[in-house]
């Protein structure tokens, strides 16, 4: 029936198959390009600026109520908070599946709501947590002459409306520079002979910047607008503010004080290899194409730098597509060797090219179809997606290598009619390639169940093979007998294999003969496969995500807290001399108290993008690392250092577990948690492997406490608000204004003309002018006291606690964690009152190990229950699976040859052996079934097995060979799939003898009830 019907619509499926493929290619063409899949991570962050308020009195007034309205939002599960002086950071989790959009307009509402009893100069931020909150693309302008000011403007007023107008740019932040200003600085002397204050300086400013609507009037029949137009456009329109008048004439703001342009005050600064600059960062929309808007944006910026200055350079400093480009290339390079090898499989078996010729237009159509689908599904083309159709290469060929050897052998002994049995032996295959395809279908399903990153992460890696091989199955079922009728000549074609054995068939045939007279031999040769398989378990290092080389990296750093900007710069600049002196370095931008990721940054925090030359002009990445780590520490011991790749920083901030270890401190007292934490920090600092710890502490600068005496105040006419607003004027100034309808526009800000103190010691010589007009210094009103800086407070679900991080460098993490348990355990560590959790990526590890046991353990009751499906028979049921179960342990023997860790890509590649492992056992079983019906069961078992063994060997070492390129890890962005590659290929190996000799016996044994009645 299948034979007639595809032989009635033979031109329609080849058809079909020719559009699907064109529509791939044309899909392939418009799927948008990123760096993550589409995924949408469950949390949202609010940022809190609220000037200059301690952190206890913050917590108490702005953290905490957020903090309580935020748990009324429904999906909420965890919220923390990071206090520091005048700003906060508030993280709230929700479970993964919940409609991020509206819980982020839950999370806004309930922060609104509050607004009325928040301080009144508060600013915030609500953030939804996804990947292009971060920048993918940075640039920098610098200049060795034009102003930092100039440099902005440009910046701010040229470029970003540029940049901003290319479709998919959510926004572009402009960081460094400086924000002009008009200064205005009052002299005391003259406000006190024209008795004047500082206030009506400033409301007198306030008063006369005018430019609003004032009506409307009907006149000749029309209707105007009447505006009152007195904006303040120039410097000269702000010295002629009229402070007051009377019969004796009129005082100008310019009679009393100096106007001129000036700079907005900064704690920040930004520099590129060294040299101050502006920075423009590209973030991009939700589901756009990243590579598009990154070429775009280029050619943007080319067609726009004839315009710049003659001594401004325009320099780009980070561009996330570079390293999508590379991994893409990559891949490529991975598919395009795997056919070509996979070709040469097929020549040196079958020594035919039109066989070949066949199966290498199968394995593009697949890919193309496959592509189509992710077309469909609203996906893109990203690390995981391209790697899943990497991986699924060499099993695409593996589905065409049985069809085509099974159709080749067949018409090979079929000499009078060879083409009449093409479409036959097509059909008579129809049923063991559906089982064997389903078999590996059945393990992703499973898969579509996790959560967490390793469900956002993998999801796309199994929709992506899963629809490869459907694709694969349809092709190779309905096409390839179709395209073998058409193209190969049967009646000239000799089966290499047809008139004598092969050494290889004629040593499997003497080692299967010995193992059915001796089975014990094969318990010896488990047993010690599953000896080493347990020997490598407990020797290969865990991770969680796979660890791949992207070209670039990001240092943070930290000087000692209440280091001035100035003095962080000096020390930060040795820092840079040693990027500089580096030769794997390219370029690199600094931030000075502020971040790249956007998190709270005091002036002696910061970090520095450091972007790396090509791979092929420098070693790995991590050495460049520990080179440039070791440097620094050699150099500039007073700047602790964390050195990390900026895609495993960026999962872990879209997560909230930046770091491989973090210890999460409790106590019944706050006040017994910094005395713990420091003594954790001690005692995990030994442990070998951990480094960059940090205790959790971290104190904001000191602060100086003014106390104004109210006696002393008064006796001279004042009082303390009084005294404290003159300081503010003197110190900070005041903003009275703006000038309007010029662009850009210009804050006026008022201070009183002595200058700003330069340290502590001018503070008690400040003068404070009183009503009478007399200048007092501050010192006979106030006394001083140096406070210690607070440290920044965290909380975790309203407890205040404190998370003691740390990094992992040429270890596991399980065997890490393990020590870092052993030392907390320790007397004394920890202290009374205080117990710890354990967070971090061991956290998330443990919680994607879960996950994937239990899809394991899923694909094993699905693989199961189709086996038993396919042949209604318990025992080969059981000894498909018992096969299938001995391949996952040469995985543990794979990684621990290869040096990588198990992580949950590894896990994954286990998860897939037990379906591949599957798949050739039914390749192998429907054999048997067939013959058994005719044959003795021994006989069957043995003439089973050489008759599988060409096709299950050219299908191995194709997969092998396909897979070959992502195991080496070659080429930048690669080492994503490499465990999931060695994974397979170790299990490919195992399974391969597993097949061919353990299952018959096994067969035998569980059949020997048959057995015994045969003769010998």
């Amino acid at each position: 029936m299948l034979l007639a019907w595809l032989e009635r619509h033979r031109r329609s499926f080849l058809m079909l198959a020719a559009v699907l493929a064109l529509g791939g290619v044309a899909a392939a063409l418009s799927l948008p390009i990123g760096l993550y899949p589409r995924t949408n991570f469950p949390r949202v962050r609010i940022n809190i600026d609220t000037g200059s308020q301690p952190a206890a009195q913050m917590v108490l007034q702005v953290t905490q109520p957020i903090e309580q309205a935020a748990h009324a939002v429904p999906g909420v599960t965890t919220i923390t908070s990071t206090t520091s002086r005048g700003s906060a950071q508030i993280v709230i989790d929700f479970a993964w599946g919940t409609n991020m959009t509206a819980a982020t307009l839950g999370v806004s509402a309930a922060v609104a709501q509050l607004l009325p009893s928040l301080p009144t100069d508060i600013h915030y931020t609500v953030l939804r947590m996804d990947p292009t909150v971060f920048p993918f693309m940075a640039f920098a302008l610098t200049s060795p002459k034009v102003p930092p000011a100039t440099l902005q403007n440009l910046a701010t007023l040229r470029l970003v409306p540029l940049l901003s107008a290319i479709p998919g740019v959510a926004r572009v932040q402009v960081q460094g520079g400086d924000t002009g200003e008009i200064e205005v600085r009052a002299d005391p002397e003259r406000l006190a002979a024209y008795h004047l204050t500082l206030d009506t300086v400033s409301k007198a400013i306030a008063a006369a910047d005018t430019l609003q609507s004032v009506g409307r009037v009907q006149g000749h029949n029309l209707l105007f607008l009447l505006m009152a137009d007195n904006p303040l456009r120039t410097i000269q329109d702000v010295k002629n503010v009229v402070l007051s008048g009377s019969l004796k004439g009129v005082v100008r703001l310019g009679d009393v004080a100096s106007v001129g342009l000036g700079a907005m005050p900064q704690l920040f600064a930004v520099s590129a290899d060294g040299k101050q600059a502006v920075t423009l960062l590209l973030f991009q929309q939700p589901g756009s194409d990243m590579v598009a808007i990154a070429r775009a944006a280029q050619k943007a910026l080319d067609g726009f730098e004839p315009n710049l200055p003659p001594t401004v350079r325009l320099n780009s400093w980070y561009n996330q597509s570079t390293l999508v480009l590379a991994a893409a290339s990559s891949v490529r390079d991975a598919i395009l060797i795997g056919i070509v090898l996979a070709a040469l499989v097929l020549l040196l078996f079958l020594r035919n090219w039109r066989i070949t010729l066949l199966a290498m237009l199968i394995v593009p159509a697949a890919l193309a179809t496959a592509t189509l689908v992710l077309f469909l599904l609203g996906m893109s083309f990203n690390i995981m997606t391209l790697g899943g159709l990497a991986a699924s290469v060499g099993l695409v060929i593996d589905d065409v290598i049985v069809m085509v050897e099974h159709i080749a052998r067949r018409a090979a002994v079929n000499v009078g009619q060879p083409k009449l049995w093409v479409l036959r032996a097509g059909a008579e295959f129809f049923s063991p390639l559906t089982g064997s395809g389903a078999a590996t279908l059945v393990v992703f399903a499973p898969l579509g169940f996790l959560s967490g990153v390793t469900g956002a992460f993998f999801k796309a890696l199994s929709i992506t093979m899963a629809a490869t091989l459907l694709a694969s199955w349809a092709l190779t079922a309905f096409i390839v007998p179709l395209l073998a009728e058409a193209l190969v000549n049967f009646h000239a074609f000799h089966d290499p294999e047809a008139e004598h054995d092969s050494p290889l068939t004629r040593a499997h045939h003497r080692l299967l003969r010995v193992l059915f007279r001796r089975p014990w031999l094969l318990g010896v040769a488990v047993a010690a496969l599953l000896s080493v398989g347990w020997v490598s378990y407990n020797r290969v290092p865990t991770g969680f995500m796979p660890h791949l080389d992207e070209g670039g990296f990001v240092l943070d750093y930290q000087t000692t807290p209440g280091t001035a900007l100035t003095e962080t710069a000096r020390e930060i600049g040795e820092v840079q001399n040693i990027l500089r002196a580096d030769p794997a370095v390219a370029s690199f931008s600094t931030r000075i108290g502020a971040g790249f990721g956007g998190d709270l940054a005091e002036p002696n925090q910061g970090d520095i993008v450091v972007r790396l030359k090509p791979l092929s002009e420098r070693p790995g990445i991590d050495i460049v690392m520990a080179r440039i780590g070791d440097a620094i520490t050699a150099r500039v011991p007073g700047v602790d250092t964390d050195l990390h790749q900026l895609i495993g920083d960026e999962i872990g901030d879209l997560t909230g577990v930046p770091q491989p270890i973090e210890i999460k401190l409790a106590a019944t007292e706050p006040a017994l948690l910094i005395p713990a934490a420091n003594r954790v920090a001690a005692a995990i600092g030994a442990i070998k492997g951990v480094n960059s710890v940090v205790n959790g502490v971290t104190p904001a600068g000191d602060a100086i406490d003014i106390h104004i005496a109210p006696a002393r105040a008064a006796m001279l006419g004042l009082d303390p608000q009084n005294v404290a607003r003159q300081l503010q004027s003197e110190l900070a100034g005041s903003i009275a204004g703006e000038t309007q309808d010029v662009v850009p526009a210009l804050a006026i800000r008022v201070r009183i003309s002595h200058g700003r103190a330069k340290n502590d010691d001018d503070l008690k010589s400040l003068p404070i002018a009183t009503p009478s007009g007399a200048l007092v210094p501050l010192g006979q009103l106030a006394s001083f006291t140096v406070e210690q800086g607070q440290p920044e407070i965290t909380r975790e679900n309203l407890q205040q606690v404190i998370d003691v991080t740390a990094r992992l460098d040429g270890r596991g993490l399980g065997a890490g964690i393990a020590d870092v348990k052993a030392a907390l355990a320790r007397p004394g560590v920890l202290g009374v009152g205080v117990t710890y959790s354990l967070g971090g990526l061991y956290n998330q590890q443990q919680i994607a190990f879960y996950g994937l046991a239990r899809v394991f353990l899923a694909a094993l009751l699905a693989e199961f229950l189709l086996l038993l499906f396919l042949y209604e028979r318990f025992s080969w049921t059981i000894a498909i699976m018992g096969t299938a179960l001995l391949s996952t342990t040469a995985v543990f023997t794979g990684l621990y040859v290869a040096g990588i860790e198990m992580n949950i890509t590894a896990l994954m590649g286990m998860v897939m052996i037990v379906g591949i492992a599957s798949e050739m056992a039914i390749f192998y079983v429907s054999e048997f079934r067939h013959l058994h019906a005719r044959m003795d069961l021994r006989a069957a078992l043995m003439v089973a097995s050489a008759n599988r063994l060409r096709p299950i060997a050219m299908t191995t070492l194709a997969a092998i060979l396909t897979l070959l390129p992502l195991a080496l890890g070659l080429g930048q962005g690669a080492g994503m799939q490499q465990p999931l590659a060695v994974a397979i290929i170790a299990g490919l190996l195992v399974q391969f003898p597993l097949v061919l000799l353990a299952l018959p016996v096994l067969l035998a044994l569980l059949m020997r009830k048959e057995v015994s009645s045969q003769p010998e």
